[in-house]
């Protein structure tokens, strides 16, 4: 079993003469850490046996708020990247009282043998952090009233990955492991994930507000959107508000056209389902349209990792999200506006919800837009047919030059 989070108490001698835990202990503090991790999991001594000193190459530290004397501080440690002789690790630190979050680091080690030589990294590393939580850990931060949960992996060009209802930014698990030149941001949405969940404020305007103020607090203005489902939604929405800071646009399982009649009556169905019945009721009724029945009958792991994660979500961001869906903007008179955007439009072939129909529909639509339909999936093609979804999204990436805007329509 992986070892806990560790927790380590701020001291005295550790604080400056304002009485803050000053830079230098906090480093060594973060090197504490990694040590009491390695001491509860493989050993302390686990890079001594293998003969592989881990030396740190390159540390980045960012301080958010400070720490006293007598505070418990959770460090937690992800690891972001291995290679053949090197690895990163994220480590955060969140003052246990108030879930407040501290710092956070990224460190690079190389790993050396005893003449200073790089060696290969340990056999065993990779497993034993992988053990830990899934999706590892997610930094937080407040930003247009809100506090998101972002997982925020790599450098580089960035890629903003935008999950749908009701789900959280895991679905992208395999997309952001396969993306190692490209900095991955993949937010749970308010109201879904661990993000909060308040009991007003929920329009597809406000959830582009919400992504606006974390790009700019992450300092990017360029960024390349990926949105599935309402991820596509909103997408739209943060292409009308900002469509200078958009580098390419990558819409899945997701239509332009606004709510018939019919399907507003629908979603307030859902809300009075879930208002009954809670996440759950939403999860029961949701889950057989999520996935192809090819998916369902072959990976019953799958659509229990599907369902439970809808059941998890809170009734507050149900809700919100229902409204926003019913009355969002017809998308379609903007897509002949998007012209000079280099767009992918990605459909599971057996997509219920949001048919290959609607996806040809917004292809047609963008000017030099390509579409790719996906065999075998339903309307979580990022999930269940990753390997080809994560394929088309690094195609894509690697296209994204002045002369490489390629565009037709083709089946995988």
């Amino acid at each position: 079993m992986a070892p806990p989070d560790v927790d380590l108490t701020v001291y005295p001698d550790e604080c400056d003469s304002f009485g803050h835990l000053n830079q230098a202990a906090f480093l060594s503090l973060f090197e504490r850490a990694r040590w009491e991790m390695l001491a509860r999991g493989p050993g302390m001594d686990f890079f001594t046996r293998a003969a592989a000193s881990p030396a740190v190459r390159k540390a980045e530290i960012e301080y958010h708020a400070p720490a006293f004397p007598g505070d418990v501080l959770r460090f937690q440690t992800t690891l972001l990247h291995v290679g053949h002789t090197s690895f990163t690790l994220r480590q955060s630190a969140r003052r246990v009282q108030g879930d407040a979050l501290i710092a956070t680091a990224e460190f690079i080690f190389v790993c050396i043998d005893r003449d200073g030589r790089p060696v290969a990294v340990p056999a065993g590393w990779e497993q034993f952090m992988n053990q830990r939580s899934p999706g590892g850990t997610l930094r937080r931060l407040t930003v247009n009233g809100v506090n998101l949960g972002v997982e925020i992996k790599g450098t580089g060009p960035a890629i903003l990955f935008i999950h749908g209802y009701p789900l959280d930014h895991s679905i992208w698990q395999a997309q952001v492991a396969a993306l190692e030149d490209w900095m991955r941001i993949a937010p749970d949405l308010r109201g879904m994930g661990q993000s909060d969940a308040p009991d007003l404020g929920y329009s597809m305007a406000t959830y582009a507000e919400d992504l606006l103020a974390l790009l700019d607090t992450l300092g990017l203005k360029e960024v390349v959107l990926c949105g599935l489902s309402m991820g596509g939604y909103i997408a739209f929405e943060l292409l009308r508000r900002a469509q200078n800071r958009i580098r390419g646009l990558i819409l899945m399982d997701t239509r332009a056209e606004a709510d018939s009649p019919e399907g507003k009556r629908a979603r307030d169905v859902a809300m009075a389902q879930a208002r009954e019945g809670g996440a759950q009721a939403i999860a029961d009724a949701m889950l057989p349209k999520m996935l192809s029945p090819r998916t369902l009958r072959e990976n019953p792991a799958l659509a229990e990792q599907v369902r439970k994660m809808m059941a998890s979500m809170e009734v507050a961001g149900l809700l919100g999200a229902l409204g926003a869906m019913r009355d969002r903007p017809d998308s379609t008179p903007l897509l002949k506006e998007l012209s000079g955007i280099p767009t992918l439009v990605v459909v599971g072939a057996e997509d219920q919800v949001t048919t290959p129909d609607s996806a040809k529909i917004i292809a047609d639509g963008i000017p030099g837009a390509r579409l790719a339909i996906v065999s075998g999936a339903g309307h979580l093609t990022p999930l269940e047919r990753a390997p080809e979804a994560t394929a088309l999204v690094v195609e894509f990436l690697r296209s994204l030059s002045p002369e490489a805007h390629s565009h037709g329509h083709e089946t995988i």
